[in-house]
């Protein structure tokens, strides 16, 4: 199944901004949420294909909300791609326990994310 709607959640106006940017030029339809909390709403009322999720966040943070939608059996099959600034080896490998599907270090290579989506697709 290609992927074409994918959700943002990213609690930085800059983030979200150079993501969508991103996302909207490659051709995918783009929605964004600033938290965990806004995201598991908008998941419910408009399920994505994708999933771009941040880790440190108010309320929720990352790895609960992926936790969450990944054992949702309404969500679970909803891919996740972490993006966040925690680099350790010990952080990608919780956030894949977690239920992600791939995970990828700040500051976001753009020519990397297309691959990792193109691979998901």
């Amino acid at each position: 199944m290609a992927i074409h709607k994918i959700l943002i959640v990213d609690d930085s106006p800059t983030e979200r901004y150079f993501l969508t940017e991103v996302l909207v030029k490659s051709g995918f339809s783009v929605a964004t949420a600033e938290n965990g909390e806004e995201a598991l709403l908008k998941i419910k009322v408009d399920k994505p294909q994708l999933i771009l999720m941040d880790i440190v966040m108010p309320g929720q943070n990352g790895f609960q909300v992926t936790r969450s939608i990944s054992r949702d059996p309404e969500t679970k099959d909803v891919p996740i791609i972490i993006c966040t600034s925690k680099g350790q080896e010990t952080d990608r490998i919780w956030g894949l326990r977690q239920g992600a599907r791939d995970y990828i270090v700040k500051p976001i290579d753009p020519h990397e994310l297309l691959a990792k989506i193109a691979a998901l697709g």
